[in-house]
């Protein structure tokens, strides 16, 4: 066993050795982050300039947007300089930073969607009420409860793993992640382990139950209401639901990933669980918050016409 010692660097050895391909993957993962950068840039824009827009069925989506680009930005820039590093380390600052950043992203994407499904919950079992159900201030307050909530929540974690003691520094993964870093300590863990466990029932199974008591209320109305009853509780939940269970995969397989032994997996599949949570949502929900909410596509079509137009007459 190495000896108790504190370390000024991590070492990522998630990256394979293929040399010869690392300015493609460079490329690839630039043009990822690029068309991120640009779907939820553009979203955003046409939600924040619109005030018809300022509702709470859009400025929730809009509140996912933003956080696939804190999510994002905290991701790519260190993964695109470990792609072209020859010695894949990272200072522990910069380490527990990234842990602070991606985490929160995936705690607020959580806690946001569970928002989400009881803003539809409102919706379309008490649409005479919902207007004073859900205000602009009670839409503020759950938008700035699941950001605090979930930084609060990661701080204190955090907080936890700095004081460790470690017997190494060599993270399996190509970014940083709290559960390796807990895996490498000498001293006592129960503490984190306490922590973690309170966290995963607070922050995971309390929103996990409000999901499902929501939908199956929504469900209800469903199966015993008008044929437009039906068709609103479609056309409004359907993006919540293909954002859900997207976002339900990329945990199962972070799970997997980080958990379970993968020696026998192929690198393809295990790059593929590894990024597949930080990657699918901020690609994936511009798609179906933009195509499926008409008013939203509406204005981005609107938006881009006048610009060609512009562009034209000069």
């Amino acid at each position: 066993m190495i000896n108790v010692t504190q370390f000024s660097h991590f070492r990522l050895v998630g990256f394979s050795e293929t040399s010869f391909l690392k300015y493609i993957y460079f490329l690839v993962a630039m043009l990822i982050y690029m068309l991120i950068l640009c779907a939820n840039l553009l979203l955003i824009a046409v939600i924040c300039r619109n005030r018809s827009l300022h509702e709470p069925m859009y400025m929730f989506p809009c509140s996912l947007f933003v956080n696939e680009l804190f999510g994002s930005t905290a991701f790519f820039p260190l993964l695109l300089d470990q792609i072209l590093s020859d010695t894949h380390t990272v200072s522990v600052p910069l380490c527990f930073l990234q842990i602070f950043c991606l985490y929160c992203y995936v705690r607020v994407e959580f806690l946001t969607l569970t928002v989400i499904s009881y803003d539809r919950y409102l919706a379309i079992c008490y649409p005479l009420q919902y207007n004073s159900h859900m205000t602009s201030k009670r839409m503020s307050v759950l938008i700035a409860v699941a950001w605090v909530t979930a930084c609060l929540s990661i701080a204190c974690m955090l907080s936890l793993s700095s004081t460790l003691q470690l017997c190494g520094n060599v993270i399996n993964y190509i970014y940083c992640n709290n559960y390796s870093i807990v895996k490498l300590a000498c001293s006592d863990t129960r503490v984190n382990n306490i922590y973690g466990l309170c966290s995963l029932v607070l922050e995971n199974i309390v929103p996990m139950i409000l999901i499902f008591y929501t939908y199956m209320k929504i469900l209800r109305v469903y199966f015993s209401g008008s044929k437009q009853t039906r068709q609103k509780a479609v056309s409004t939940c359907t993006p919540h639901l293909v954002s859900l269970f997207n976002f339900s995969f990329g945990i199962c397989f972070e799970v997997i990933q980080s958990r379970f032994e993968k020696s026998g997996l192929p690198p393809v599949a295990s790059t593929f669980l590894t990024l597949y949570l930080i990657i699918s949502q901020p690609l994936l929900n511009p798609i179906i918050y933009g195509l499926k909410m008409s008013k939203i596509f509406d204005m981005c079509k609107r938006m881009f016409c006048s610009k060609l137009l512009f562009i034209q007459l000069r």
